[in-house]
């Protein structure tokens, strides 16, 4: 009776084994041929120019000062117009006295020489200031703020020339004239940030001369000294006089406007790109449009699958290369961040203060690796996955009943990044520092930008 059991295992285990062989057929023998997924890559080259960029709407933490030129990108002049604050409600003590007041300019860092000198003046605002809650361009016209009439300091000096303030700060200081110092001592300035701001405007500092430094501005401050004296009583009954040095803080700080002006005035006879490159740089210089062939991906897609009534865009990834990659100290930094974006979209997201998101605008970062089976070869690119953007826009015009438009325009624009300390992106914004990197363009001979695609239908 025991013998029972082992052949019945026995049997079984001969029926397994000659079906195994064939477990790979069983799905596609009892599927139709019509509800098989199919698989297929495909490669579409891209379209690609550098264009322009006439200014950007931000409101800076730090802020460029001076000119410098560089024989690939042109020049870029960096001017500053600033509202400071004011302490409100102060009231100067009795038997106060006025002594002086100055302009700091605090940096740390500069682009470019630190021998270049800078001729910087200083000007009020006195035909117009700021309204906080407005967008102002980097290209505004400084002269709907001031008529250069009243110069409040200038002096000429190098960026190494600031001094030691703090353990963490240098700074450049500018006196300011007798004239405000006595203009400034008065109670009523101070009732409120509003009506501060309709007696002192603001400042429009400049540099007048110098190509091959710019300073990065942390903080602009205005500083107002006095003293004030009043009567103790000393350890013999008699009066002593004691003496107060004091002094005002007026910062320009994010309760107030601050506009960062930018100039590319010989973009138009230095700036030439070879038809195999584009050039991205900033602040408010260059960016470059990126054309994707979006119709052409939807017949390409029905036309390699077909009878389908579901089409998957698995994996759609453009790897923007990075070429003439230089370190030196006197060449623009590469841009660390890109942000690829629907150009209709530009202005919505920034101004809105949005967040990449995988349907709008996707972001990258400056990558180096090593080149796949070669040895000590690196190459510098930023990787974009732009599957749910297609995906997205494809869906749009299937659920509008309308053809896919021909090219989806995006654009690639420098940015800035704000995380978290977890990591988490808190905020994007246009890039006001020096940075550039060249890309390979879409009629780069040696690699052209491309769109690597993969797709599946059922």
């Amino acid at each position: 009776m025991k013998s029972y059991p082992i052949f019945l295992l026995f049997l079984l285990s001969l029926f397994v084994f000659s079906c195994t062989d064939n477990l790979s057929d069983i799905g596609s023998g009892i599927q139709p041929l019509s509800d098989q997924i199919t698989v297929k890559p495909d490669t579409f080259h891209l379209t690609s120019a550098t264009v322009p960029v006439d200014y950007i709407y931000s409101k800076p933490d730090s802020f460029l000062l001076g000119t410098y030129y560089d024989t690939k990108f042109g020049s870029t002049k960096a001017e500053i117009l600033a509202q400071v604050n004011c302490p409100v409600g102060f009231k100067f003590p009795p038997l106060s006295v006025p002594d002086s007041a100055s302009v700091e300019l605090l940096y740390n860092t500069w682009f470019g020489s630190k021998d270049s000198p800078l001729d910087v003046n200083i000007y009020e605002m006195n035909k117009g200031t700021f309204n906080y809650s407005a967008l102002y361009p980097s290209n505004l016209d400084p002269s709907v703020y001031t008529d250069q009439s009243i110069k409040l300091s200038e002096r000429i000096f190098s960026a190494k020339d600031a001094v030691v303030v703090r353990a963490d700060t240098t700074a450049i200081v500018f006196p300011l004239n007798a004239n405000f110092v006595k203009r400034f001592f008065n109670d009523s300035y101070f009732a409120s940030t509003n009506t501060f701001l309709n007696q002192f405007k603001g400042m429009y500092i400049t540099a007048n001369y110098g190509s091959g430094t710019l300073l990065n501005v942390g903080q602009i401050n205005l500083r107002y000294y006095y003293h004030y004296t009043y009567t103790t009583k000393n350890i013999h009954g008699g009066d002593s006089i004691a003496t107060v040095n004091n002094n005002l803080f007026f910062p320009a700080n994010s309760e107030v406007r601050q506009v960062n002006r930018f100039l590319h005035l010989d973009r138009a006879t230095v700036v030439r790109p070879a038809d195999s490159v584009n050039y991205i740089a900033s602040p408010a210089n260059l960016d470059a449009r990126i054309i994707i062939p979006l119709n052409k991906i939807n017949q390409r897609m029905n036309d390699s699958i077909r009878n389908k009534k579901n089409l998957t865009v698995n994996s759609a990834q453009i790897q923007v290369e990075a070429t003439d990659i230089i370190t030196d100290t006197v060449t623009s930094p590469t841009t660390q961040y890109l942000l690829l974006i629907k150009e209709s979209a530009i202005n919505r997201f920034f101004n809105n203060k949005e967040l990449p998101s995988d349907t709008c605008a996707v972001l990258a970062s400056h990558t180096v690796a090593l080149v796949v089976n070669t040895t000590n070869v690196y190459q510098d690119y930023y990787s974009f996955s732009v599957a749910k953007l297609i995906a997205n826009e494809l869906k749009i015009a299937k659920q509008n009943n309308t053809i896919p438009v021909d090219q989806l325009n995006m654009m690639l624009i420098p940015v800035q990044v704000t995380k978290d300390t977890n990591g988490n992106i808190t905020a994007v914004k246009q890039d006001n520092l020096m940075s550039a990197v060249t890309i390979r363009g879409g009629k780069n001979p040696y690699s052209p930008l491309r769109l690597n695609l993969v797709y599946s239908g059922f």
